[in-house]
């Protein structure tokens, strides 16, 4: 069987035709893509698309058939044995490597992202909820940050410490809104930089460093509070991650985790996003979680609202390509940059479409609340 038939084939198993005119179906442009698939798995398939060797109409609707059909399975390289074996022998994301997400990635331009987040600059899942059919994007991202005060419920005077902190809207709008008194650590230069000027004249103090250098404070927190962190943390420092919240949280604490979640375990990521996105990232399980987590805290709340990041990931593709010729002129980004960023925020929601990716929330404690109300 040649090349071409064999992709046919796996397609035709995901309902995708190759030539085909519903809005999933691929055109191809280079006979070389079929090879390249079998030989390459992801990471030849996500370049090709960067390099024009096919298209789709609609690649967020192609990736939730692919992806349903488990077609991520099917086709593997010699190359993926290889990543996995060096995730088992070295530590991804040590504080040396885990540099290179935030120069890759989180250090571009701010223009790029306040184009794509809108005036929250809130660059994890938003929070439409069971009555958020018609919400904006800007209005759902508020949404989730009282929905994280909520869940913490916050009182006036209180310390939080801040995991990860993005551009910082969160820790504005914690001591702001509520209150509290903030230290947030993060290691983008970038968002460091807009985060300090966000929280000009509040209680918070943005400081960029590693999120492990909170465990060389002798400070402890009322409340531990991580968003979109714990994608970049690996399997590796999972527990030592839970240890350095328990050690900063306080008696009658509370902690609240925000992560994408997967329904697998993994060591390492799909190939095309750790080259081109998320280097060293890793998604955690609800096994990994709960294993790292044991024995340090007791699981208070666990709320998955995954397919609102299916939504979110549209609104920022849509904001992205309205964009886009201010940003081409601008920035200097060209059409390979611009089928990269769309592949990557395409696929993503066809992931979480196909429910192949969650995004939860979790509510910790020491074990030592008489009783915690779950909060929605």
């Amino acid at each position: 069987m040649s090349a071409r038939q064999q992709v046919t084939q796996l397609l035709r198993s995901a309902d995708v035709e190759i030539g085909g005119e519903r809005p999933w179906d691929v055109q191809v442009h280079d006979e070389r893509l079929y090879r390249r698939i079998l030989a390459e798995g992801s990471l030849g398939a996500g370049e090709a698309y960067m390099e024009s060797w096919w298209d789709t109409e609609r690649l967020d609707a192609l990736f939730f058939r692919l992806l349903r059909a488990r077609l991520d399975r099917e086709v593997r390289s010699p190359a993926v044995l290889g990543r996995v074996l060096l995730s088992w022998l070295a530590n991804e994301q040590s504080r040396r490597r885990s540099r290179r997400v935030a120069e890759q990635h989180y250090d571009l331009s701010n223009r790029l992202y306040e184009a794509m987040l809108g005036p929250t600059m809130q660059y994890t899942c938003a929070y439409y909820g069971p009555d958020g059919a018609d919400a904006t994007l800007d209005e759902a991202q508020r949404a989730k940050l009282d929905l994280i005060a909520r869940k913490l419920h916050l009182e006036p005077g209180m310390r939080v410490l801040e995991l990860g902190g993005g551009f910082g809207e969160l820790a504005r709008f914690l001591a702001a809104e509520h209150g509290c008194e903030v230290d947030s650590y993060n290691i983008s230069s970038q968002q460091v930089e807009y985060a300090r000027g966000l929280c000009e004249g509040l209680p918070v103090d943005v400081r960029q460093q590693d999120y492990r250098e909170a465990a060389n404070e002798s400070r402890e927190y009322d409340r531990v509070v991580s968003i979109g962190l714990m994608e970049h943390v690996g399997p590796t420092n999972f527990r030592a991650f839970f240890e350095l919240a328990s050690s900063r949280l306080k008696s009658g604490g509370l902690m609240l985790l925000h992560t994408i979640g997967g329904n697998v375990s993994r060591s390492s990521t799909d190939r095309w996003i750790a080259k081109y996105i998320f280097p060293g990232g890793v998604i955690p399980s609800e096994a990994q979680l709960t294993r790292a987590k044991e024995g340090l805290f007791v699981l208070e709340d666990w709320h998955n609202f995954g397919p609102d990041y299916d939504r979110t990931l549209m609104a920022w593709d849509d904001n992205f390509v309205a964009a886009w010729p201010e940003l081409k002129q601008r920035e200097g980004l060209d059409e390979r940059f611009y089928r990269m960023w769309r592949y990557y925020l395409l696929s993503c929601a066809g992931a979480f479409r196909a429910r192949q990716l969650n995004l939860w929330q979790l509510v910790l404690s020491h074990g030592d609340l008489p009783r915690y109300e779950p909060v929605r």
